[in-house]
């Protein structure tokens, strides 16, 4: 019910941008995340974004990262810009809804050279 996409290999400096949709019974959606997991380090939260428009960032990618969602669509984007090394990981979109928890089933994001 939540479908990630978009995520790749980059070469450092690049840009990649994911996309999120959200189906079936999750709709009325205030809050909308990304997470993101690398190896060996515990999930952490990237950037989330209001049904209003307000958002929120992460400190290691404010700049450089930009959350964004298109309500008629139920959908949710990360345009990540000038991607370093460390932002290596499985990227995962969240909703909190109605008292639970929705994951999306993470997307890879590898930045080398």
């Amino acid at each position: 019910q939540l479908q990630a996409s978009g995520g790749g290999l980059v070469q450092p400096g690049g840009s990649l941008r994911l996309s999120c949709v959200a189906s079936g019974s999750i709709f009325g959606i205030n809050i909308m995340a990304w997470h993101r997991q690398a190896p060996g380090k515990q999930r952490e939260l990237v950037a989330a974004i209001t049904s209003g428009g307000n958002t929120n960032y992460a400190d290691s990618v404010k700049g450089r990262f930009t959350i964004s969602r298109d309500n008629a669509k139920n959908t949710m984007y990360l345009q990540m810009n000038s991607l370093k090394p460390e932002d290596t990981a499985v990227y995962y979109c969240y909703v909190p809804l109605r008292g639970l928890n929705y994951w999306g089933q993470g997307t890879q994001v590898t930045v080398s050279s």
